[in-house]
C-alpha cells in the first residue's frame, strides 16, 4: 500500500512558523506508513531564509528535490511556494543517495555513487528519482544514460533545478534541506512500487515536416547541420540574429528523431559557443535528424490536458502524481505564468495528489518493454510519473 500527502507552505521568512505549517498538515503517527520519502520542490529564497533547511529537519523521513519556480501543489500555484511531496509505504523502501561533485567526470561519479547505494539489492529498482542542479557545461542525457546503464536499464525520472534569477544562479538540487549547485541526488525505489510515466510535448501539427541531419556533434555542442557550419543552418531559418543572444530562442523547440522506433524527444536551444557551435539543452547525437517546432500557450495547455484526461482514464485510483513542466513551456504561456499549473489544478479535481514543479531540464522514460526502459532528457515537456 502507498499513500500520498502533499505539503505547503507560502511562510519565506519565519522558519518557525513554516515548520508549525507544514507539521499541522500530516499526523506523523497515524499518517506515516513502514518506509517514506519526501520531494520537494521550494522558490532558492527558502533555501536562504533556512526554511527548507527546518522544514526538512522536522521530518522523520529523507527528502530530496529541486529548487524550481513557479510551482503547484494540487490546489494552488505560486511564485513563492515550498511544498513536499510524501511518498509513505508499507511494501516499498526508499534509498536516497547524494554524489560527490560532478563538476568534472559527471558519469564516472554518478555510476560509482549508484554502485554503492545499490550494492545491498540483490534487483535493480523499481524506479530511480534524479534531482540535479543546472550546470550548462554537463548534458542532462550524461546523468540519464549513465544511470540507466548502471542499474539495468531502471526507468529514471526527475528534473534540473530551475529559478528566476537572469542568470540561473540559484538552481541547487536538495538533499535534507541542505544545497548543492554541483551534486545529484538520486532516490532509489524497491519493493511493490509500480510508477506509470506520461509525457505531454508538442502537437504533431506544430512540427515542420522538413528534417535536418546532424552532421557533426560532441556530446550536447552542435558543430554542422546538413554537412555545413550550424550557424548556416540558423541562418536558412531566419534566426541567425536570435542565436546570438543567450536563452532568445529558448521557446523554439527542437525536436530529435533518434531512428529506434521511440518517440522524437525535444531540445532546446541555449546558446552559441565561442567558436560560433550551438550549445543545446541535451545530448544531439550525430546521424540524427532534427526537426524545427513552434508552440505557443494554446498548444501547451491542450496538450497538458490530453495527457491529464489520459491519466485520469487509465489510474483513477492511483494514489499521486509527481509532475514537471519544462519552463520554455511557461515561458510559452506569456503573461499567464501559472496557466498550466491551473489547468492542472483544473483537470484533476482534486481526484489524485500532486506536486508540480517547473523544470530546467525533464528526465523521463519515452518506453518501457522487457522490464528495460528508454530513459531520455527532455526539453519544452510536461512529464508525470504516476504511482
Amino acid at each position: 500500500m502507498t499513500k500520498t500527502f502533499v505539503l505547503s507552505t507560502t511562510e519565506i521568512d519565519d522558519p518557525i512558523i513554516a515548520v508549525e505549517e507544514i507539521m499541522s498538515q500530516i499526523n506523523l503517527e497515524t499518517d506515516l506508513l513502514e518506509n517514506s520519502i519526501g520531494i520537494i520542490s521550494c522558490h532558492y529564497e527558502f533555501i536562504i531564509s533556512g526554511v527548507a533547511k527546518d522544514v526538512c529537519e522536522a521530518l522523520p523521513f529523507n527528502v530530496a528535490g529541486i529548487v524550481a519556480s513557479p510551482l503547484s501543489d494540487s490546489k494552488t500555484a505560486d511564485s513563492l511556494l515550498l511544498s513536499i511531496m510524501v511518498i509513505t509505504s508499507d511494501d516499498s523502501h526508499f534509498v536516497k543517495v547524494v554524489t560527490p561533485s560532478i563538476s568534472e567526470n559527471a558519469g564516472e561519479v554518478i555510476a560509482a555513487a549508484y554502485k554503492n547505494a545499490a550494492a545491498n539489492a540483490d534487483v535493480k529498482p523499481e524506479m530511480i528519482f534524479a534531482f540535479a542542479p543546472f550546470m550548462p557545461q554537463n548534458s542532462g542525457d550524461d546523468y540519464v544514460n549513465v544511470l540507466t546503464k548502471a542499474s539495468g536499464g531502471a526507468p529514471v525520472f526527475g528534473s534540473l533545478a530551475v529559478d528566476d534569477t537572469a542568470d540561473f544562479s540559484n538552481c541547487f538540487a536538495i538533499s535534507n534541506g541542505e544545497h548543492y549547485s554541483d551534486k545529484l541526488i538520486m532516490v532509489l525505489a524497491y519493493g511493490n512500487f509500480k510508477p506509470k510515466f506520461y509525457i505531454a510535448n508538442i502537437s504533431e501539427n506544430r512540427i515542420e515536416e522538413k528534417s535536418a541531419l546532424i552532421t557533426k556533434s560532441s556530446g550536447h555542442v552542435v558543430m554542422e547541420i546538413n554537412g555545413h557550419p550550424v550557424m548556416n543552418y540558423f541562418e536558412s531559418l531566419g534566426i541567425a540574429h536570435a542565436a546570438e543572444t543567450q536563452y532568445a530562442m529558448s521557446m523554439l523547440p527542437f525536436l530529435i528523431d533518434y531512428k529506434d522506433g521511440s518517440p522524437m524527444v525535444s531540445k532546446i536551444f541555449i546558446k552559441l559557443t565561442p567558436n560560433n557551435h550551438a550549445l543545446f539543452g541535451g545530448e544531439i547525437p550525430e546521424g540524427n535528424s532534427m526537426h524545427i517546432a513552434r508552440t505557443d500557450n494554446e498548444d501547451v495547455l491542450a496538450t497538458t490536458s490530453e495527457v491529464v484526461y489520459q491519466i485520469l482514464r487509465e489510474t483513477p485510483n492511483a494514489s499521486g502524481a509527481l509532475i514537471y513542466s519544462c519552463v520554455a513551456r511557461a515561458m510559452a504561456m506569456g503573461v499567464d505564468q501559472y496557466g498550466e499549473m491551473e489547468c492542472v489544478i483544473k483537470k484533476f479535481q482534486g481526484k489524485i495528489p500532486f506536486l508540480m514543479a517547473t523544470s530546467g531540464g525533464e528526465i523521463c522514460p519515452t518506453q518501457i518493454s522487457n522490464n528495460q526502459a528508454i530513459n531520455r532528457f527532455h526539453n519544452n515537456a510536461f512529464v508525470v510519473c504516476v504511482f
